[in-house]
């Protein structure tokens, strides 16, 4: 049972009230939206440490760098 407040301003009074069937599928979809974001996010982040970690391990051989792993360069 998903619940929201609803506050008047001007009485100060709080209600809880039970969600209706379209907010609760709203929240379940935003639910759904934000874990796949979060997910990607992760991802990419994941992807940028590989690529740095590869282009420190190139760099302390001496091999040349991909324009990819020299654009994780800061300077």
């Amino acid at each position: 049972m998903l619940t929201k407040l609803i506050v008047d301003c001007s009485t100060g009074v709080t209600t809880e009230v039970e969600l209706t069937a379209e907010e609760v599928a709203q929240h379940e979809a935003d639910a759904l939206a934000f874990a796949a974001e979060q997910a990607e996010r992760q991802a990419q982040a994941e992807a940028l440490a590989t690529l740095k970690a590869s282009t420190k391990a190139k760099l302390i051989a001496g091999q040349p760098l991909t324009a990819e792993e020299a654009s994780t360069i800061v300077i």
